[in-house]
């Protein structure tokens, strides 16, 4: 017996309720759990940490967001954040802020081209394609810095990433608010937007509807790497210089931040609001894991499970004929 249209659109509505109730009730279950162990963990200055902790993770996981509409994945994001990020470090002395920044945007771009053409044109699978590319940027890395961190002369980076110029919030974010704000008009509001939720419905419907699949199929992995671009330079502002093992666990953790919001890894379903929703969920159950003083072996632990329950809660099990 198959489904109807009518049943369709119906399991398609439950699992959208479902991936906005389950973030907000372990934001609300988390908060309450950690206030009861230490106090201190409810505070105002507790939650800029959190804040000011999970900027950089927000801006890397609205770059695997836009990936992941469109039912690939991005597995070179934290090497790219790296890479760029001592790029970034290497160049803002001499260039000035703007420079650096540029430069670390474009070469994000870049590798977002290519990992974008290898998929498309030699149409191999995104997860091999960003795995080998995530080995290359982190041996890049590590021959350009030798394995040393990066430390530059430039004041102005490290007070325009740390500085709060509103409402005593910091900058950085600012940053991750409204890179999430801009994410979210594309997503909803553009062309590219609607054919991001088009491709992750399904390519060869997309493409019957007149869809230029190969084209925006590249344009989604160069806006990732973009947006990783400038992750690296906000990392290596808040940091004070560009370390090859900046971008180590932003992988994991950004996955596990876009699948608990409610981006099905299947595509087609979510978005960059959604993925704010579960970068809190990560950053709260990180920092107050932390606050309680949960060792790191367990944490890791934790997080991988979090990954398996959000992935099994929020896939889309009607576009699969079965599991391999």
């Amino acid at each position: 017996m198959t489904d109807t249209p009518t049943s369709g659109t119906k399991v398609k509505s439950d699992l959208n309720l479902r991936t906005i109730i389950l973030p907000l009730v372990a934001i609300i279950v988390l908060i309450a759990y950690f206030s009861y162990i230490n106090p201190l963990f409810f505070s105002s200055v507790n939650a800029l940490n959190i804040g000011r902790q999970s900027s950089v993770l927000l801006i890397v996981a609205l770059a695997g967001t836009v990936v992941i509409l469109i039912g690939s994945i991005d597995l070179s994001v934290g090497a790219l954040v790296t890479l760029t990020g001592i790029l970034a470090a290497l160049t803002v002395d001499r260039f000035g802020v703007a420079g650096a920044t540029f430069t670390a945007i474009a070469v994000g771009g870049f590798v977002g081209l290519v990992n974008g053409s290898l998929v498309t044109m030699l149409r191999v699978p995104s997860f091999l394609v960003t795995l080998g590319m995530l080995s290359i940027l982190s041996g890049v890395s590590n021959q350009i810095s030798q394995g040393q961190s990066i430390l530059f002369m430039n004041s102005v980076l490290p007070d325009v990433v740390n500085g709060a110029v509103l409402f005593g919030i910091p900058n950085v974010i600012w940053f991750a608010l409204i890179a999430t704000a801009l994410l979210t008009v594309i997503a909803f509001r553009t062309k590219l937007g609607r054919y991001l939720y088009a491709l992750g419905g399904g390519e060869i419907v997309a493409s019957n509807a007149g869809v230029p699949v190969t084209f925006y199929k590249v344009l989604t992995f160069v806006l990732a790497g973009a947006i990783c671009g400038f992750a690296g330079v906000i990392m290596t502002g808040q940091v004070g210089a560009g370390t090859p093992t900046a971008g180590s666990s932003l992988l994991l953790n950004s996955i596990a931040a876009v699948v608990m919001g409610g981006t099905a890894l299947s595509g087609g379903i979510g978005g960059p609001h959604r993925t704010f929703l579960g970068v809190l969920v990560i950053a709260i159950l990180t920092n107050g894991m932390d606050v309680t003083e949960v060792n790191s072996f367990t944490q890791d632990i934790v997080k991988g499970l979090v990954i398996i329950l959000a992935v099994s809660l929020t896939i889309d099990r009607s576009k699969y004929s079965f599991i391999k």
